[in-house]
């Protein structure tokens, strides 16, 4: 008899599960923040694993069920299988890393692509005088340049303007290609937070004022601590965002001050390219950045910056 309920207590939780990940809000509608790691200890190599409530630790996933991915992007790929199996986990209590013993790295690595929006922010364009766009502004960062939460920033020899750009980026977690808006959510598997790092005569002075260069120095995209669920954040178009540089504010704004939001960003995108899990969108920058400050500020070998979102979380890295 107790077996016989366990099983029907098993079925329920299951049942439950199929209809948060399935779900049009997102492709999981369920509270998690999922991470990828590395051990300081035994050289397992990369992990993908889901925050514990607090960040008492971090539950290994392929700990968990031998027949997870190592990687996020991998993870991600496994859709809804992936996603249920790390609300399985999360709620066993096992398998448990202690924060100690860990290394987080970028939510995610290695994606197909990572999509960055120009001028997206209202109060962003006021502060330059510039026109606010009709449509979005679309350019890239090639993904070698994506670093981890607390990792260093490297300062290129090759420029003397390095500015700073705190955003909100998301991750795409289902395969799509001419998405409607109202069905955009569905294609999103979570939130995180990314320093837009731009070294701004690249930007706008040299490579014919193209953006790519300027953008995409190694380690010139930060991104972290964890990929958040849509369904753990109830406006994310409703958030407090900044940025902190050796400790004082030179950001601070909301994302509704966004002219495109998540939804249209992916429908827009995905008239040009298909979408795939793992890719990333950065989706623009408040006020507050160094090259339209007067004097202009650039970050130095030595500067703390620390991008922070609202539900989300918050990255650190220092200049080296």
């Amino acid at each position: 008899m107790r077996l016989f309920c366990g099983y029907l207590l098993g079925l329920r939780r299951h049942s439950a599960l199929h209809l948060a990940v399935t779900g049009r809000r997102g492709v999981c509608s369920a509270a998690m923040k999922l991470v990828q790691f590395c051990r300081h200890a035994d050289g397992s190599g990369v992990r993908v694993g889901v925050e514990q409530a607090g960040g008492q630790g971090v539950i290994d996933l392929k700990a968990f069920d031998p027949s997870m991915p190592t990687t996020m992007r991998e993870f991600l790929e496994t859709g809804e299988k992936g996603m249920e199996c790390a609300q399985r986990a999360l709620s066993s209590g096992q398998c448990v890393v202690a924060r100690s013993e860990l290394k987080l790295l970028s939510p995610i690595t290695a994606p197909e692509k990572v999509v960055c929006v120009g001028m997206n922010y209202r109060d962003h364009c006021l502060e330059q005088n510039a026109p606010i766009p009709a449509e979005p502004i679309i350019f890239s960062k090639f993904p070698s340049a994506i670093t981890g939460p607390y990792d260093d920033i490297v300062l290129p020899d090759e420029s003397q303007e390095v500015d700073w750009e705190v955003e909100l980026a998301f991750v795409i977690g289902r395969k799509g290609k001419h998405i409607k808006e109202e069905d955009a959510l569905s294609h999103v598997a979570g939130f995180t937070v990314a320093n837009d790092v731009s070294a701004r005569d690249w930007q706008m002075k040299r490579n014919g004022k193209q953006w790519l260069l300027g953008k995409t120095f190694d380690t010139f995209c930060p991104l972290g601590p964890a990929l958040v669920t849509t369904g753990s954040v109830k406006d994310v178009h409703k958030l407090g965002i900044r940025c902190l540089v050796n400790g004082a504010m030179v950001q601070e704004s909301n994302t509704e001050q966004m002219i495109f939001r998540t939804e249209k960003l992916v429908a827009w995108v995905s008239q040009f390219v298909t979408l795939v899990p793992g890719d990333v969108f950065l989706t623009g920058t408040p006020p507050g950045v160094g090259v339209f400050r007067k004097p202009p500020v650039f970050l130095k070998k030595g500067d703390v910056v620390e991008c922070q979102i609202d539900e989300i979380g918050a990255i650190r890295n220092t200049l080296v």
